[in-house]
């Protein structure tokens, strides 16, 4: 995920009130610098994903991947968190990765009718944040 993507994400989790976890991984830090172009401070969680994920699911927490799969419910379909909720972004070529997908309460896809096969991984997220948060 590239700086821009990063600092959308991060302006997103501002607007809906929400925080934003990330691996450590050796290129985030710097990314997220360059990406965040926020007043204030932001809400950043360096996490361990699997492990974050299994603990956010023991607590109660309802997550959700944004994943094309056949059991996904339809973005306009997505009812609005009424519960702490995880959103969890895949890589836009290989979507989440299988281990994390069975950490998932609940799968959003978006209709896409175009011939790309998803959306950059910034709006694919947005969508889904300001769906969840009740916006739209």
């Amino acid at each position: 995920m590239h700086s821009v993507n990063l600092g959308t994400l991060l302006r997103t989790c501002d607007a809906v009130g929400a925080c934003l976890a990330v691996p450590r991984l050796p290129w985030v830090p710097d990314a997220l610098a360059k990406g965040n172009t926020l007043r204030a401070g932001a809400c950043v969680h360096w996490v361990r994903p699997m492990r974050w994920l299994a603990e956010r699911r023991d607590r109660g927490e309802q997550v959700v991947g944004v994943e094309l799969a056949e059991d996904a419910v339809r973005l306009a379909d997505l009812p609005m968190a009424r519960q702490p909720t995880v959103v969890v972004l895949g890589h836009e070529a290989d979507g989440i990765p299988p281990e994390a997908l069975d950490l998932l309460d609940l799968v959003v896809e978006i209709p896409m009718i175009g011939t790309g096969a998803s959306l950059n991984v910034a709006v694919a997220g947005s969508l889904v944040l300001y769906k969840l948060a009740g916006f739209v």
